[in-house]
């Protein structure tokens, strides 16, 4: 199995890292809070110009943490050092990953496009859900090491693929979640309980993992970080510009992205997506939509 590195260990990164290890790959890691990295122990480096891996993974937030942390002069070193790979593990848009596929390949390395679903939950268990986006030569090379993190990694096609996959993904993810969080709202306001509501809605043909994961987030009024508001923001806008480039109307999801944006400007941004739930079920006169 390749030598790989992990560059950011977040709550995605970090628990990704350790499946790495437990398969028994050759990593090194990197963290831009160097005492996160030392849980690694001498497998942390201090510089990602210092990671030496054929693969490098990226869980950084986007692509433009990876540009600000891989410069040119990094990736040359890396180059030289045996890199052929990087995998982008993170949700962002097509364009910017045929960018960094441009600029990765001016340096003799391959780009391969894989976010994830699944959350910092199916990171935690090694269950992710992989849309990958790459050449069929690199897709064989990264393969077994996604499989140590992923129970189902799906090859779409060439770079930009698996990133518009995702983005697919979250126009679901971001529906379902207004939706139950309107549905909670609704039967409240109606007299019904919220778990009796959750049980029945499970049960049935609206039953799925959001509400078997996080409905009852909305609640409890837990909202600590899984996937951020601000994180959901930013998947709908990229959506959006693909579907523009495309010719997609996405009319429900820009609905949706109006939502979320209402939520950050209600200082709500960096609580995870379910706190959405604070603004649908704010009590308003009919026809106001606050501010």
């Amino acid at each position: 199995m390749s030598s790989a590195a992990v560059l950011g260990l977040g709550p995605m990164g970090r628990p990704i890292a350790g499946h790495l290890l437990d398969h028994g790959v050759d990593l090194r890691v990197w963290n831009r809070t160097a005492s996160v990295a030392a849980a690694f122990g001498d497998r942390a480096v201090g510089r990602p110009s210092e990671v030496r891996a054929e693969v490098v993974f990226s869980a950084l937030p986007d692509v433009d943490q990876f540009d600000d942390v891989a410069p040119d002069d990094v990736v040359r070193t890396w180059a030289g050092h045996g890199t052929r790979h990087v995998v982008v593990l993170s949700t962002t848009s097509r364009d910017k990953v045929t960018a960094l596929q441009d600029r990765l390949q001016g340096h003799g390395i391959a780009l391969v496009d894989a976010p994830m679903s699944g959350g910092d939950a199916g990171a935690r268990a090694g269950a992710l859900s992989l849309m990958v986006g790459g050449s069929p030569e690199s897709f064989a090379t990264v393969e077994p090491l996604l499989r140590s993190f992923a129970t189902t990694v799906e090859h779409l096609g060439p770079v930009g693929t698996g990133t518009a996959a995702k983005l697919a993904n979250q126009v679901v993810v971001a529906a379902t979640v207004a939706a139950v969080a309107e549905a909670l709202d609704l039967a409240r306001r109606a007299g019904v309980d919220g778990e009796q509501l959750l049980r029945v809605l499970r049960g049935g043909l609206a039953g799925g993992v959001f509400l078997d994961s996080k409905a009852d987030r909305m609640l409890t009024g837990d909202h600590s970080l899984g996937g951020s508001i601000d994180n959901q923001v930013k998947d709908l806008r990229y959506a959006a510009e693909l579907a523009d480039q495309t010719g997609a109307p996405l009319r429900q999801a820009r609905r949706t992205a109006e939502l979320f944006v209402e939520a950050v400007e209600r200082g709500l941004g960096g609580l995870d997506h379910t706190a959405v739930h604070r603004v649908v079920s704010a009590d308003r006169p009919p026809g106001d939509t606050g501010g």
